[in-house]
């Protein structure tokens, strides 16, 4: 059912042969200690010891590097999710382990996500998450929900809406979290335990047979707008 991150960019990047890895490590180390504005291909270049060409070669754009990033962390994802979704039937316990999972994955980026999450409003930036550039890892995150919510009892309205509604949620959620002091941020997966299990009730109520023709013509009507303006097409 899952489907595997894509790797168009690590594998242009060359990010799976050995050279491409250490340049990808050392990269990450330099963004998570340094930042992502400050940090150049030539101190990527020297703390890898590799020489600057041969970063280029590599990766022609620190964005080429945050863009392997992004779907080394996708891959992680799908990996992890497959795993801990075993057994698991239940449509609050299985977002759960989707929501927790993302976090705890992302838990040592935290500052380096806070420089990356800039480029959102530039629609023409290659990192914004709403733009062409990132529209493969776009796509494969609203998959892993697609298919967290696949074997659950919920409307097939539902089926449509709930991905990418649960993909921008987990944006705010990231944002929020970004932001957490707490330690080890609880703060946040507190609140996204208070949310999934309000939008499990929610989701079970419009799902039922006495709620379900009421609100039927408003997700119908969702639906169109989004395709209208677009969206459906990320997943």
């Amino acid at each position: 059912m899952f489907k595997p991150a894509n790797s168009d960019h690590v594998a242009t990047a060359g990010a799976g042969e050995p050279t491409g890895e250490l340049i990808l490590k050392t990269a990450l180390k330099l963004f998570r200690r340094g930042g992502f504005e400050v940090t150049t291909m030539r101190d990527i270049a020297r703390e890898a010891k590799v020489a600057t060409g041969a970063a280029y070669y590599y990766f022609p754009s620190k964005e080429a590097i945050v863009a392997a990033y992004y779907d080394q962390v996708q891959h992680q994802h799908v990996e992890r999710v497959r795993e801990e979704l075993k057994g698991k039937n239940g449509l609050r316990e299985r977002l759960g382990v989707v929501m927790h999972s993302k976090l705890e994955i992302l838990r040592d980026d935290r500052m380096f996500l806070g420089a990356l999450f800039r480029y959102t409003g530039d629609p023409q930036h290659p990192l914004s998450v709403f733009g062409k550039g990132t529209q493969s890892q776009r796509a494969h995150s609203v998959s892993i929900f697609q298919d967290a919510i696949a074997d659950t009892n919920v409307s097939e309205e539902l089926r449509q809406l709930l991905p990418l509604a649960l993909w921008l949620g987990h944006l705010g959620m990231i944002l929020f979290f970004l932001y957490d002091e707490s330690e080890e941020q609880q703060k946040t997966h507190r609140l996204v335990d208070a949310v999934l299990d309000l939008l499990a009730q929610v989701v079970e109520l419009a799902s039922s047979a006495l709620v379900r023709p009421f609100v039927q013509p408003f997700q119908t009507k969702m639906l169109e707008m989004l395709r209208t303006a677009g969206w459906m097409e990320v997943s």
